[in-house]
C-alpha cells in the first residue's frame, strides 16, 4: 500500500542515540539482568552475554536500522517496499507482523511491571508504605508487592497509569514526545545509576566481591541453559526483532552512519547493565542475600536490605526512581511501531492512532494484571497468562523475528546496499558483519529457539 511520505524525523543523530538507548536500557537491564546473572554464575555468564551482544544482537540491530532507512515507512509497508523493489515476494512484509505482534504482547505485560515500578517509587518517595487495609507506617516492600499483585484494583490501576503516561508521550510525536522524554530521562538514568554505584563503592566492603562476581569468570558455574539465557537476554536487551529499531531507523536523518549509531547504542546499553550489577550486587552480598533470587530480587529481596541499611529510605527512593525511569524510557519504543502502522494505514491523526492502539493494549494487559490475583488459576502449559505472554515473546516471536531479519538482510540484499547505507568504510568489517548475519546470528537464534521450545 502506498502512503504519503509525511514522516517525522529525529532532530539529530544524538536525538536518535538517546531514544534508541532508552528503548534498549529498560527494565531488562535493571530488573532482569542482575537476577539472571546471579542465577547463572556471574562472570562466566557475562562473557557469553558480551560475546552475544557483539556477534548476534549488534549485527541484527544494524540490520533493523538499515531496513528502516531503506523502507522509510511503517514496519509492514516498508518491508514490502524493499522486497518488491528488489524482485522478492511481497510476503516478506509478514516479518513486520511478527514485530507488531511482539510489540503488542510485550507492552501488555511490560506495562504491568512498569506499574509495579511506579507503585514502588511512590511508596518509597513518601517514606512510608501502606498495605491492604490502610495501615500506615514503614513496611517491608514485600508486603507492598503482595498487596499490588494480588489486588485487582491496585494492579489494574497502576497498569492503567503506566500505559496512559506512555500514550501521552507517543501521542505527542516523534521529536516532541519520544525524543524530548528521552533527552531528559536518559541522563537522569545514568546519574541515578552512578550515584548508586558510588554509594556502594564508598560504603560497602562487598563492592570488591561484586567486581569479582561480575568479571572473574568461573566456567564451571555456567550451564548450557545459562549460555542460552545469556544469548537470549543479549538479543532481548537491544529491543531487536520487534520492529522498534526498524521504525526508529525510518525516522533517521540522512547522513547518519547506521553502523556507528548501532555500535554506540549497544555500548551504552551494555554500560547500563554493568552499572546496574555494580549497584545491586554489593547490597546483595553485604546483607547475606542470594544473587540468584529470581524475579523478586529487586521487588522483594533488595527492599529488605534497604530497610536495614543506614540511609535506607533515601537509597530506596533513589533505586526505585531508577527503576521507574528505566521502565518509562523503553515503553514508547514498543508502542510507536503499532501507532505508526495504524496512523499511516488509516491516514488519521497520531492522536487517533495512539488511542486505538493503547485501548487494545490496555484491554489485553488487564489479563496480565489479573494473572497473579483473580485469574491466577487460569493457566496454559503450566503458566499463568503473564508468564505465557513472556514465554511466547522471549522464546518464539523474538528469535523467529531476528532470524528472518538476519536472513533477509544477510542474503537478500546486495552487499552494495548494505555497505553504503551502514556507512562501514572498512571492507573487512563489512565482511565480518555479513558473516555474522548469514551464519553466526542465525545459528545462535536457532539454538535459542530450540532451547526455548525444548
Amino acid at each position: 500500500m502506498s502512503t504519503p511520505n509525511t514522516r517525522e524525523e529525529w532532530s539529530s543523530r544524538w536525538g536518535f542515540i538517546v531514544v534508541a538507548t532508552g528503548a534498549a536500557a529498560g527494565l531488562g537491564n535493571i530488573w532482569k539482568f542482575p537476577y539472571i546473572v546471579g542465577e547463572n554464575g556471574g562472570g562466566a555468564f557475562m562473557l557469553v552475554y558480551l560475546a552475544a551482544i557483539l556477534l548476534v544482537a549488534l549485527p541484527i540491530l544494524a540490520a533493523e536500522l538499515l531496513l528502516g532507512r531503506l523502507g522509510n515507512l511503517n514496519v509492514i509497508d516498508g518491508l514490502r517496499r524493499i522486497a518488491v523493489a528488489r524482485g522478492y515476494p511481497a510476503a516478506w512484509s509478514r516479518l513486520g507482523w511478527i514485530g507488531l505482534l511482539s510489540c503488542f504482547v510485550v507492552l501488555s505485560f511490560y506495562s504491568v511491571v512498569g506499574g509495579w515500578t511506579l507503585a514502588y517509587f511512590v511508596g518509597a518517595l513518601s517514606g512510608g508504605l501502606v498495605v491492604e487495609g490502610g495501615a500506615p507506617g514503614p513496611l517491608y516492600f514485600a508486603d507492598l508487592f503482595d498487596s499490588i499483585v494480588s489486588s485487582p484494583a491496585r494492579s489494574v490501576a497502576w497498569h492503567t497509569a503506566f500505559i496512559a503516561l506512555t500514550a501521552v508521550v507517543v501521542g505527542s510525536g516523534v521529536a516532541r514526545g519520544i525524543e524530548r522524554l528521552c533527552r531528559w530521562l536518559m541522563p537522569l538514568l545514568f546519574l541515578l545509576l552512578l550515584l548508586l554505584v558510588v554509594y556502594a563503592a564508598a560504603t560497602m566492603p562487598e563492592f570488591s566481591a561484586a567486581l569479582r562476581f561480575l568479571f572473574a569468570p568461573d566456567i564451571s558455574k555456567l550451564s548450557w541453559e545459562g549460555a542460552l539465557t545469556a544469548v537470549g537476554h543479549a538479543f532481548f536487551t537491544l529491543s531487536v526483532g520487534v520492529g522498534a529499531m526498524l521504525t526508529f531507523g525510518s525516522y533517521l536523518p540522512t547522513g547518519v552512519r547506521l553502523g556507528a549509531a548501532a555500535f554506540t547504542v549497544a555500548g551504552l546499553d551494555t554500560l547500563v547493565a554493568i552499572l546496574a550489577g555494580l549497584a545491586i550486587f554489593p547490597i546483595v552480598f553485604a546483607y547475606g542475600m542470594q544473587p540468584g533470587s529470581g524475579p523478586g530480587l529487586v521487588f522483594v529481596t533488595l527492599p529488605v536490605a534497604f530497610a536495614a541499611m543506614p540511609g535506607g529510605p533515601f537509597v530506596a527512593a533513589l533505586f526505585f526512581a531508577l527503576l521507574a525511569v528505566a521502565a518509562f524510557t523503553s515503553a514508547p519504543s514498543m508502542l510507536e511501531p503499532m501507532v505508526e502502522y495504524v496512523r499511516e494505514r488509516s491516514k488519521g491523526s497520531r492522536t487517533q492512532a495512539t488511542l486505538k492502539v493503547v485501548l487494545a493494549v490496555w484491554l489485553f494487559g488487564l489479563a496480565q494484571a489479573l494473572s497473579f490475583g483473580d485469574w491466577a488459576s487460569v493457566t496454559l502449559l503450566g503458566k499463568n497468562l503473564f508468564e505465557l505472554s513472556d514465554f511466547l515473546v522471549s522464546n518464539i516471536l523474538l528469535p523467529v523475528g531476528g532470524l528472518l531479519i538476519a536472513t533477509f538482510v544477510g542474503w537478500a540484499l546486495l552487499p552494495a546496499d548494505t555497505a553504503g547505507s551502514l556507512g562501514i568504510r572498512q571492507p573487512l568489517l563489512h565482511k565480518a558483519w555479513l558473516l555474522s548475519l548469514r551464519v553466526v546470528a542465525p545459528l545462535a537464534l536457532v539454538l535459542l529457539l530450540a532451547g526455548g521450545l525444548a
